[in-house]
């Protein structure tokens, strides 16, 4: 597996407000979940984008990162679906500008973020981000 910005998680952590977290679940036993609700107390904005739910703690959910208002920044797309998932949403992601691309824990997707890093995103993966932000910040 190549490497990719690992060596710049701290950076990312500290420099990062908003995240979109694709395949978000209102379900509370999901890592996706709770990885979303550990960065929400831990201050970031989240944006969640599943085409199954209306809204998660109150916020607005969006059906996909094309549905996100044009005019709302994202700084990091933190990927919780299906590896062979991952290209499609990248490419999506695109659109977004978001500085960085963060694969979760158990999603390896090389082409995928191999096409974010010819684009100039950053690049986070098979990492998870409640976990790395512990690691440098204790729990939020």
């Amino acid at each position: 597996m190549a490497k990719f910005d690992e060596e710049n998680i701290p950076e990312i952590l500290n420099r990062t407000r908003t995240v979109a977290v694709v395949g978000i679940s209102d379900k509370p036993d999901r890592d996706s979940y709770r990885v979303a609700e550990y960065l929400k107390r831990a201050g970031y904005t989240i944006l969640p984008v599943n085409p199954t739910i209306t809204q998660w703690l109150g916020i607005k959910a969006y059906k996909d990162l094309s549905s996100i208002p044009k005019d709302v920044r994202v700084d990091i797309v933190d990927i919780f679906r299906k590896p062979e998932a991952a290209l499609q949403i990248v490419e999506e992601a695109l659109k977004l500008k978001p500085a960085t691309i963060w694969l979760q824990e158990g999603v390896v997707n090389e082409e995928a973020a191999k096409l974010a890093k010819s684009n100039g995103i950053q690049v986070v993966m098979d990492r998870c981000m409640m976990k790395e932000h512990m690691k440098y910040h204790g729990e939020a």
